[in-house]
């Protein structure tokens, strides 16, 4: 067989084998999307009340559609995994938040108080009053506590992974910290696991 014609059997082969894979591939590709568990990566950074319910809401809503969640928990965020969560809100600095009473008649539950930091900051005890009063808002909303939904997170098989840096700075022992929590890592660990993963959240 000549060269010419070998180059020709191998190039029809070629065209043959890409218009193949052409046709199947698209299909396999969709396949395979269609049957990938899809992830998501949350920061958590916070550790007061408002801002302990948005973690664990995502975590448990990804886990129960079925998702692989990962939660790494930071700096302040880092309270959320200690074994009795005291978490309370700071509405100073905070003039969005809105302030109803969760009590009352009708007229009274529905008036937006008004709430500037100055009266805040000059009211002893204040965060106390506000955090009691996001509780029982919560409570007649029926909204489960920030406790029972770890409690559902870690049902779920949500991971929990505590930043082995903010542990050593705030000079924490991992016996303060709930027994599910495995993982004690730096940013080098988790990085990787966010950059691979569909949904990476920063809260």
């Amino acid at each position: 067989m000549s060269t010419t014609t070998v180059q020709k059997t191998e190039g029809n082969l070629e065209q043959q084998i890409s218009q193949y894979l052409d046709k199947v591939l698209p299909k396999k590709l969709e396949e395979i999307e269609a049957n990938k568990t899809p992830s998501m990566a949350i920061i958590a950074t916070k550790g007061t009340l408002d801002w302990a319910y948005p973690p664990f809401i995502l975590a448990s809503t990804g886990s129960a559609l079925g998702w692989d969640v990962s939660v790494f928990f930071t700096f302040y965020g880092l309270l959320l995994l200690k074994k009795n969560i005291d978490a309370e809100v700071s509405p100073l600095g905070n003039p969005a938040m809105p302030m109803k009473m969760p009590f009352g008649p009708k007229w009274f539950q529905n008036f937006v108080w008004p709430m500037p930091n100055l009266i805040m900051a000059g009211i002893p005890g204040f965060e106390k009053v506000a955090t009691t009063l996001m509780k029982k808002t919560f409570k007649n909303k029926g909204v489960a506590t920030v406790g029972e939904l770890r409690d559902l997170c870690l049902e779920a098989g949500v991971k929990m992974i505590a930043c082995q840096m903010t542990v050593d700075v705030f000079g924490f022992s991992k016996d303060d910290f709930i027994p599910e929590v495995k993982d004690y890592v730096g940013a080098t660990y988790f990085l990787p696991v966010a950059a691979k993963s569909d949904v990476c959240l920063f809260i």
